[in-house]
């Protein structure tokens, strides 16, 4: 009888270890699926962000390549080898960029008188009329800045026709077509426009 009852503890102990090894198989089956499945959005969300990082470096490098000086639409002057500085087809070229800037100009002028002849309004409420005045005087002040650049680029066509365009004013050297490309109204090469602006400092 006691060999009995010891087979049947055995078999009942045996019996719990296979249920209690079923039942941890089961629980642990699911731990790995929930594992697989909470990957699987990482690397898409990682694809996502790669995505958009890549996007603005192609903007960026149309946008630098679009404009380089004052006037959008004309390309900057090719030079070629053993080319003369300022012949003819460059005075050409720094010509009608020098046109086309003052025309620009003359039209964002021509556009805010009208704008403030059309927008002027004796408003009842003196906060209106503040906010209005003060519209009207930075823009003022924006088309002075701009006459100013009107005047600067004449003297340049007028150093274009007395073939004294695109060499420095203070110390004789070119200045260079690609700082002219940059700034067409340029009167200093870069080394004088330094110490220019050095002494301006020390002045001030």
């Amino acid at each position: 009888m006691a060999a009995k009852k010891k087979a049947v503890t055995s078999k009942a102990t045996a019996s719990k270890k296979t249920v209690s090894k079923k039942k941890t198989v089961k629980k642990a089956a699911p731990k790995k699926a929930v594992a697989k499945k909470k990957a699987a959005p990482k690397k898409a969300a990682a694809k996502k962000t790669t995505a958009k990082k890549a996007a603005p470096k192609k903007a960026t490098s149309k946008k630098t390549g679009s404009q380089i000086g004052p006037v959008p639409g004309i390309a900057p002057y090719q030079e070629k080898k053993g080319e003369e500085y300022m012949s003819d087809k460059q005075t050409a070229h720094f010509r009608d960029i020098l046109l086309a800037w003052k025309r620009g100009l003359m039209e964002e002028v021509d556009r805010t008188v009208h704008h403030m002849q059309d927008d002027a309004a004796n408003f009842p409420d003196p906060n209106d009329r503040a906010t209005q005045e003060s519209e009207f005087s930075m823009e003022l002040r924006a088309r002075d800045r701009e006459r100013k650049l009107i005047k600067k680029i004449d003297e340049s066509i007028r150093n274009l026709d007395n073939n004294d365009f695109g060499f420095c004013e203070a110390c004789g050297v070119e200045i260079g077509v690609k700082r002219l490309e940059a700034r067409p109204t340029a009167t200093l090469c870069i080394d004088c426009k330094v110490i220019d602006e050095i002494r301006e400092k020390q002045m001030g």
